[in-house]
């Protein structure tokens, strides 16, 4: 599979809210803010991201759910917005990303129409300040 990067997401971890249960479940929520950068799109993620990981007992593996607005510029000048719905898995065996995600998008921008019909990969990346989440474009 080939895959062309869009662009990087560079979360900024505000709060987080964490439950357990006595079944040994547990779900944590990560609030969000960030920058955007890249070829297609630059500019900020909107007040209200959120990421919701649910991790089962033992440690099994666990999924995650990140919903967030971009708000900024395509790569023609126009502004626009994105919403992007992460939907994906941590996956201890890949190299050096943290999880892998299917991304499903949405925009405004007529240049960037493209993302609102096709198929993508995420993936996220450690820093100092949370993660980083590349956006591919399969090809």
């Amino acid at each position: 599979m080939n895959l062309e990067e869009l662009f990087t997401v560079h979360v900024n971890i505000e709060k987080t809210f964490d439950l357990q249960n006595s079944e040994g479940n547990s779900v944590v929520m990560i609030t969000f803010t960030g920058r955007v950068t890249g070829k297609y799109f630059e500019g900020i993620v909107l007040d209200g991201g959120v990421d919701t990981q649910i991790i089962g007992k033992n440690g099994d593996p666990h999924t995650l759910s990140a919903r967030y607005m971009l708000q900024g510029t395509d790569h023609t000048g126009d502004s626009c917005k994105i919403y992007i719905e992460n939907n994906g898995n941590i996956d201890k065996t890949l190299n050096t990303a943290l999880f892998r995600t299917s991304p499903k998008m949405i925009t405004d921008s007529r240049a960037l129409s493209f993302l609102n019909r096709e198929t993508f990969v995420g993936e996220g990346y450690p820093t100092e300040s949370g993660v980083d989440i590349k956006i591919y474009r399969t090809l």
